[in-house]
């Protein structure tokens, strides 16, 4: 014989114990009828049995003084898997007699118990088996597949109301043993089978009636949010029409108005460039005739300049030869005053040497008066003294009649000397007065040149502020097709936001039918739940056969329960669907009063 393995068996054993536990609870609590307190045995077998499946595989922890093993661990970790449960686990922690980890864990399960969710938090447990790992070991009964049917079948103590005193009682010390006397079978059990099938059966309808309730409750408060939501969309799509609506008719106001502006621009662009193209042409024209005669003008000024300049270079020329003869006649001049001046130095020794012979002569004279004796000596000496005088004299004539010639001379000088200064300044004059009128000539020309070049820069900068114009009119016609540009894709813009606005009134049309179309349906609901409500469920042993077609129910014809009217109806007929946010695929509706089908199982487990 093959050997079992250990594990497997006391995971079997524990299954065992958890559904004979949660059996004898749900019916010992329901044949009781009222709310449990902690001091029900079946109670405190069931959070026993609970305490050992949880304990089974737990892995030992070493702590600083000795080995601990405790099922707090995992149980608190459940607050980190399922926010719900942070509030137990905090009212957990904040409970003044609990001391150890074993006591804060049953003071948890009890809680849970009360709240109806353990079921919700060890599913959310058992499967994080990753998390699981770290305080179970892999053969435990939370990791394997017997965990998730203990799971299943704590799903059955929703129907149980449990108020469980968890603050005063010393869960620290309890002791954990089953007591299998409570599990064995006695006649009072076999005779109660048929109370117990009533029991589940209306159990089963309690179940029922609590998640239709829930269900309704959701499908209604998920139709109002709806609802409201659709409203709230409704408002903001009308004000974002209206407000689409007046910026369509300022876009068409500024359109037409850019249009016209467009229009009186082209025309006064296309008359201005008409008369500003006469006005360069004729520019042109009068600038091409005025260009040639200031050529021309410019031409005959240059060939004049050209021949002025070349008598003004003759006259400068005999200017510097009649300054060089000038100089050279005043150098001639500086040397007959030189001959001059030594004449009548001469001139004047001559006249001393004769007034020493005038003085001789009246000395001589005395003497001859004084000696008369002398002078017969001396006639002979004086004869030729008379001799010698007449020769000085003969001599002092020829240089008077010299002296006279060089006067002469010199007054013939002196007239040529005048007439050469008159001649000169003559010249002179006559040269300063054609000079002086070649100068004005110039001056006239230059003038001229300095008019012809001012009229010449003031054609230029015309001619530049005609272009400055065309290229300013050129940049205006370039703007006027950027606007045109513009005015285009304003256009399409506009075409564009008329057809979201045509697409928005649409689904806004759209919508408002659903919205009414949901509206009716949920007032029929409201009307036939309020006309329905005293009518009561048709049990599935009385219904046989469908009631639109009256064929008789089977595996392939499956009934569906309507929630409000009760009626049964088989998948054939109930093909009307409706579309509901919180389920992902669509739900049948009832025919009758169009309220949400409930496909029911044959069997009495819920």
């Amino acid at each position: 014989l093959a050997v079992k393995d250990p594990t497997a068996v006391e995971r079997a054993n524990l299954l065992n114990m958890a559904k004979l536990s949660i059996k004898g609870l749900i019916e010992s609590a329901l044949s009781f009828g009222r709310t449990l307190d902690s001091d029900y045995p079946p109670l405190q077998q069931f959070f026993v049995v609970m305490e050992h499946c949880l304990k089974h595989g737990l892995k030992v922890r070493k702590s600083f003084l000795s080995y601990n093993k405790t099922i707090w661990g995992p149980l608190e970790l459940v607050e980190k898997l399922y926010p719900e449960a942070e509030e137990i686990a905090a009212s957990v922690r904040d409970l003044p007699g609990l001391k150890t980890p074993l006591g804060r864990a049953r003071a948890w399960l009890r809680l849970a118990l009360m709240q109806k969710k353990m079921a919700d938090y060890l599913r959310c447990l058992i499967i994080q088996r990753d998390l699981l790992s770290e305080f179970y070991e892999y053969h435990a009964l939370m990791m394997e597949e017997e965990g998730a049917v203990i799971v299943g079948l704590l799903v059955g103590l929703n129907v149980i109301d449990a108020n469980l005193c968890v603050k005063g009682e010393d869960l620290d010390s309890q002791v954990g043993v089953i007591d299998f006397s409570m599990y064995l079978k006695s006649d009072d059990d076999i005779g109660g089978k048929e109370r117990n099938v009533q029991i589940a059966a209306i159990l089963d309808q309690k179940n029922y009636v609590e998640e239709l309730n829930r269900q309704l409750n959701s499908t209604v408060s998920s139709l109002h949010a709806r609802v409201d939501s659709l409203e709230k969309s409704n408002t903001k799509l009308i004000e974002e029409l209206a407000i689409a609506k007046n910026n369509i008719i300022k876009l068409q106001e500024e359109n037409h108005q850019l249009r016209s502006e467009n229009t009186l621009i082209l025309m006064k662009t296309q008359h201005h460039l008409e008369a500003t193209k006469v006005d360069v042409e004729a520019e042109l024209q009068t600038y091409k005739h005025s260009r040639q005669g200031l050529d021309e003008m410019y031409n005959e000024a240059r060939r004049q300049l050209r021949e002025e300049s070349q008598l003004r270079q003759d006259m400068e020329n005999e200017l510097v030869v009649q300054v060089s003869m000038k100089h050279e006649i005043e150098l001639a001049m500086k040397l007959l005053e030189k001959d001059i001046h030594e004449k009548q130095d001469t001139l004047i020794g001559l006249r001393q040497q004769l007034d020493e012979v005038k003085a001789i002569n009246m000395e001589m004279y005395q003497k001859l008066q004084v000696s008369e004796d002398a002078m017969k000596e001396k006639n002979e000496i004086i004869g030729r003294l008379e001799e010698k005088t007449n020769q000085i004299n003969a001599a002092m004539k020829q240089l008077e009649q010299r002296l006279q010639q060089a006067e002469k001379a010199q007054m013939e000088a002196e007239a040529e000397d005048e007439k050469l200064k008159q001649e000169y300044v003559n010249k002179s004059e006559s040269l300063q007065k054609e000079f002086s009128q070649k100068e004005k000539q110039l001056l006239q020309l230059e003038t001229d040149l300095k008019i012809e070049k001012e009229w010449r820069q003031t054609l230029e900068d015309d001619l530049q502020k005609e272009k400055e114009t065309v290229s300013h009119l050129r940049i205006e016609t370039q703007e006027i097709i950027n606007l045109k540009k513009e005015f285009l894709k304003l256009q399409e813009k506009n075409k564009q936001l008329k057809r979201l606005c045509q697409d928005q009134e649409a689904a806004l049309q759209e919508l408002a039918s659903k919205l009414s179309e949901s509206k009716l349906k949920i007032e029929d609901i409201k009307e036939a739940n309020k006309a329905l409500q005293g009518q009561v469920w048709l049990k599935d042993k009385e219904a046989t056969h469908c009631k639109l077609c009256e064929k008789e129910f089977s595996l392939s014809k499956r009934k569906h329960h309507c929630r409000n009217c009760g009626e049964i109806f088989c998948n054939a007929c109930s093909d009307n669907e409706l579309p509901l946010p919180s389920s992902p695929k669509p739900v049948r509706v009832c025919d009758s009063c169009h309220a949400i089908l409930i496909q029911r199982c044959s069997s009495n487990v819920p």
